[in-house]
């Protein structure tokens, strides 16, 4: 202890007299030629086994060989316990470990009789020394332990290694494993325990950043693919760390402290930007929420990981362009993250694949936690509260859009490409996000010719990147309209110019900032052909409102099933072939037997079956309202929505039963419908009543058929969750055999009223809305039930236009 105390970490001076094994020394010290044993620090060698020899032999050359220094104490006499384990012990021989002569041999030729330096690092819990020793190889120094790790005569050993600083502990790791997958000498035998990583090698490629998904997920399309290309955008995780998790908004999870900050780091550097990416292995992770998650299983993915490095451009002096190739490479993205102490650096098993610079991430971790930077402070981190306005409600998206008018043009930052024209921002300002479109420009839909392509071109041009927005007003799902800007560049004439969107006419172009721009656009790629215009013929289109034909719609068969107030109804498909499957399902299931209390707890939301009172058939049916707690009654109340055929009642538990999935897995066919361009009194208005019993009249009197035609769709309702949920199909109702619109019917019977003119209105629209204003007239002429008092329109507020708010605080 002594000794340790005062020479640890410095290099002594010595002479190596005897090697005991491959990592065992006894030097003499210079210059007090002190005798003493040291252990080779983070190491150990074969060992060389024992020989058969009298303990009086031992004692003589154990004599023998100490000098005749005064400073030595005389061996202390030995106990019979000792004695006795010495004649036991010493009466076999043990051989050699294999490789440990070879050991021995080869750290004699190097340091026996040779004045080394050794640098004691500590003791044992035997008080036995351990040190490093390094030797003189003509003009350079070696590491002794180094050399007999990576030449496969000895393994890293934790226990001492720990002694060690970093970077020589990791060099000792990497040459063992090293020499593990090369399998020499002692490793001859060596297998690897399995591993679900694997090594990947060339496939290095440099392209652009598109996306980062998380701190340590990025997406960058490869520059060798061609644009459109669904394989050029390729996900790389990045190897041999861990950012905190950012969370899933669809479990109510919320991001990890500092999840935000870490890649939100990424995106300011990386979004838009050359880097080369070098890929290193590949892995099988298990993902616990997969469709067999259910079922107690779980699903597994390949995660491709990956070191990702910016590319700087070289300065040019006389400003050209830099040559092919000549690109340098940048900054490692991961060691930035761990520097930053935005990551960890995972901690491989010996015989797993990890970063070709993992030594660099742990020495910036190091500095990391020792700079205590990010998640290493002993600081709260961050919080931020965003308001999600893509979840929340249309009305409490259109309470917010003074607040986003009175600002006008704002930065924003995109999440999202949701579609060619729709998009997920974030305000930094507000702390909000939204969905925006583009006012007044539309991309195909999902699933049409042209909407991959315009949402990969969406995410080529402005993912992730700072935009500046202007709003102009909400739709009724809760949708942002306006127009966007990326660099000054108005981004809805990109897509105008590239062929991928059309200029929807019932916009007015006088709200629009840039609409000239927008026209101009729209007809380059017309001229062009380009994309959806390519089977476009000038002079198609005929201007004249009265000699434009209306855009094919989709018409179904329908009968009724259920009428209620305010000119919604229920309707079944005739066509469907599930209506008669599954009515032939329902007619073979056995429902005789009452269900028993406590073996069947039907809860809110649950598929069963269940009587109607009206003549007491089994349907499928939804739980609207059920009673708290377990069914303690047969009589107890639940609110049943009958989901093929829009009825709501309430019933007792005994009209109740369990269903089996395979026929509840079915989607209702009862579907949601709303007479279009109509305002049709609810129940609780004046001539509510009369309203839904006329149209009952006109609907249920018989079962007959009607066409719908299918206006609009208002997906706003949300998922069904009971009567008069989920979406509603606005729909003109024709009655084939008297060929009259329901909708003209109402009008023209005084109970019902169009609605208030839109100040952008489709050409179809306002085509239908005409045709059915004469319908209105002749009621309102005739001072018809709701125009018994005139012109009711003359005091709805709803009609008036809205008022322009002035700029400035309330």
């Amino acid at each position: 202890m002594g000794l340790l105390a005062s020479n640890k970490g410095s290099p002594m001076e010595v002479i190596v007299e005897q090697v005991r094994d491959g990592s065992t020394l006894r030097v003499y010290l210079l210059p007090s030629f002190q005798f003493v044993q040291v252990f080779v620090a983070g190491i150990q060698s074969p060992s060389m086994g024992r020989r058969a020899a009298s303990e009086v032999v031992i004692e003589t050359e154990l004599s023998s060989d100490e000098p005749n220094d005064v400073s030595i104490e005389p061996r202390a006499p030995l106990t019979s316990a000792q004695r006795l384990a010495a004649s036991s012990t010493s009466a076999t021989e043990v051989a050699p470990d294999p490789f440990g002569r070879e050991a021995k041999h080869f750290t004699e030729i190097r340091v026996l009789n040779r004045e080394v330096r050794i640098v004691l690092e500590g003791i044992d819990k035997f008080s036995n020394l351990i040190g490093s020793v390094y030797y003189s190889d003509g003009e350079s120094a070696k590491d002794l332990a180094l050399e007999l790790v990576e030449t496969g005569l000895a393994k890293y050993v934790e226990w001492s290694a720990c002694l060690l600083e970093d970077d020589a502990k990791r060099r000792l790791k990497n040459a063992e494993l090293l020499a593990k997958k090369n399998r020499l000498r002692m490793w001859t035998n060596y297998v690897p325990p399995a591993t679900n990583s694997k090594a990947i090698h060339d496939q290095n490629f440099t392209g652009k950043v598109i996306e980062v998904v998380s701190g340590d997920c990025i997406i960058v399309a490869d520059d060798s693919l061609p644009f459109g290309d669904p394989s050029a955008e390729r996900r790389v995780n990045l190897s041999s760390i861990r950012c905190p998790k950012m969370g899933n908004p669809r479990r109510d999870e919320k991001p990890a402290p500092y999840a935000r900050e870490a890649k939100e780091f990424l995106r300011n550097r990386l979004i838009g930007r050359q880097v080369q990416v070098s890929m290193e292995y590949s892995r099988k992770v298990a993902m616990a929420d997969g469709p067999t998650a259910a079922a107690g299983a779980t699903d597994s993915r390949v995660m491709d990981f990956g070191s990702i490095f910016l590319v700087n451009p070289p300065k040019d002096g006389d400003g050209t362009a830099p040559a092919a190739g000549s690109q340098q490479t940048g900054a490692n993205i991961a060691e930035l993250l761990v520097a930053r102490g935005f990551a960890n650096v995972i901690r491989h098993r010996d015989f797993e694949e990890r970063s070709n610079y993992y030594d660099a991430l742990l020495a910036a971790e190091s500095r990391a936690i020792a700079g205590k930077k990010g998640m290493h402070s002993a600081k709260d981190p961050p919080v931020v509260h965003i308001t999600d306005l893509l979840t929340a409600s249309a009305k409490k998206a259109r309470d917010f859009l003074p607040f986003l008018q009175r600002i006008r043009r704002m930065t924003a930052v995109v999440e999202y490409v949701l579609s060619g024209h729709r998009f997920k921002l974030y305000i930094p300002k507000e702390t909000c996000s939204i969905a925006f479109s583009f006012s007044g420009v539309r991309c195909p839909g999902r699933d049409e010719q042209y909407s991959d392509e315009a949402i990969a071109l969406m995410r080529r041009k402005i993912m992730q990147r700072d935009v500046e927005i202007e709003v102009e007003t909400v739709d009724r799902t809760g949708t942002f309209l306006g127009t966007l800007w990326e660099a000054r560049t108005n981004v809805a004439v990109t897509l105008l110019e590239a062929g991928l969107a059309k200029l929807q006419t019932n916009f007015g172009t006088d709200r629009i900032p840039d609409a000239h721009l927008l026209v101009q656009a729209e007809q380059s790629a017309k001229m062009k052909k380009l994309k959806i215009w390519e089977n476009h013929v000038e002079g198609e289109e005929v201007s004249n409102g009265t000699s434009i034909e209306r855009r094919q719609k989709e018409e179904l068969k329908v009968v009724v099933t259920e009428v209620m107030g305010g000119g919604q109804f229920y309707v079944q498909s005739v066509a469907d072939q599930k209506v008669a499957s599954i009515q032939k399902q329902l007619a073979s299931l056995n429902l005789q037997e009452a269900p028993v209390l406590g073996a069947f707890n039907p809860k809110k939301g649950d598929i069963v079956l269940a009587q109607f009172s009206a003549d007491n058939s089994w349907n499928r049916a939804m739980i609207v309202n059920a009673p708290r707690g377990v069914v303690e009654s047969s009589n107890d109340k639940f609110e049943v929505f009958y989901i093929d055929y829009g009825n709501q009642e309430a019933v007792t538990f005994s009209q109740l039963r369990p269903i089996d999935p395979s026929v509840s897995s079915a989607p209702g066919l009862a579907q949601l419908c709303s007479l279009a361009y109509l305002k049709v009194p609810n129940l609780e208005d004046d001539y509510g009543q009369e309203a839904a019993f006329r149209l009952s009249e006109h609907l249920l009197s018989s079962p007959k058929e009607f066409k719908a035609i299918i206006e609009e769709r208002d997906t706003s309702g949300g998922k069904v969750k009971g009567q008069g949920t989920g979406t509603i199909f606005m729909v003109t109702l024709v009655d084939p055999e008297a060929d009259v619109s329901i909708n003209a019917t109402m009008l023209q019977d005084g109970l019902a009223r169009l609605e208030k003119r839109r100040k952008w209105e489709s050409k179809d629209r306002q085509l239908a809305m005409d045709e059915l204003e004469k319908f209105q007239t002749e009621a309102r002429d005739k001072r018809l039930r709701m125009w018994e008092y005139g012109d009711i329109e003359s005091d709805d507020e709803d009609s008036a236009p809205p008022l322009r708010k002035a700029a400035g605080k309330r």
